[in-house]
């Protein structure tokens, strides 16, 4: 059994579609970040960087939103959520997932916690106002270079996808404009209809 640590709207989400679309039987656990549950005694135990998601497994726990990714891929194969064949394509996937996790997410984590680079007000107010810019960068080297289509790699679902479709979902929080990037937005309206992705959400929202 696996257990994955979440919160709901944050990049936990990706980590939690793979598991629906992988099959992987598995228990969720939410954090509450409103309670500072992360910062816990008990979630520290599991994941000293205080952050989520994490998933528990039979190894050991993992963290790292491209770790557990290419995790769920691997344990379950049939699913076909990666070409594990195909060490450079397996490696273009991860290429883009790291971009998703360490450049993307943190234009974001910009936006609303300032905190973590900086310890003024002015100077949390100047990456509030830039964040919009950057995070568009962002897209855009996405829209026209990175993004095959109709999913991420082309024509097969791949862990890229359930991965984009959970930034993109902060779009328009983001203060990015849905029209300079259609592609995008059309994946992520076609990513909202797939049942494992429905199933996640309703699980995390509804609890």
């Amino acid at each position: 059994m696996h257990v994955l640590y979440y919160t709901p709207r944050t990049c936990a989400l990706a980590s939690h579609i793979a598991l629906e679309e992988a099959g992987v039987d598995h228990e969720l656990r939410k954090i509450d970040f409103g309670a500072s549950e992360q910062q816990s005694d008990n979630y520290l135990k599991v994941n000293p960087k205080a952050r989520v998601p994490a998933l528990v497994t039979p190894r050991g726990v993992l963290t790292e939103t491209p770790a557990i990714l290419a995790y769920i891929a691997q344990i379950n194969p049939d699913a076909g959520l990666a070409p594990l064949d195909d060490a450079f394509a397996f490696a273009e996937i991860q290429a883009i997932n790291s971009y998703l996790c360490s450049t993307l997410h943190v234009a974001h984590a910009h936006r609303m916690r300032g905190s973590r680079w900086a310890s003024e007000d002015a100077s949390f107010e100047d990456m509030k106002r830039n964040a919009p810019r950057a995070i568009s960068a962002c897209y855009d080297l996405i829209e026209t270079t990175m993004f095959r289509g109709p999913w991420v790699m082309g024509e097969t679902y791949t862990i890229a996808d359930p991965y984009l479709f959970t930034v993109a979902e902060w779009i328009e929080g983001d203060g990015v404009d849905p029209a300079r990037i259609p592609r995008i937005i059309e994946h992520r309206a076609r990513m909202a209809e797939r049942p494992a992705v429905r199933k996640a959400i309703a699980a995390e929202r509804g609890a």
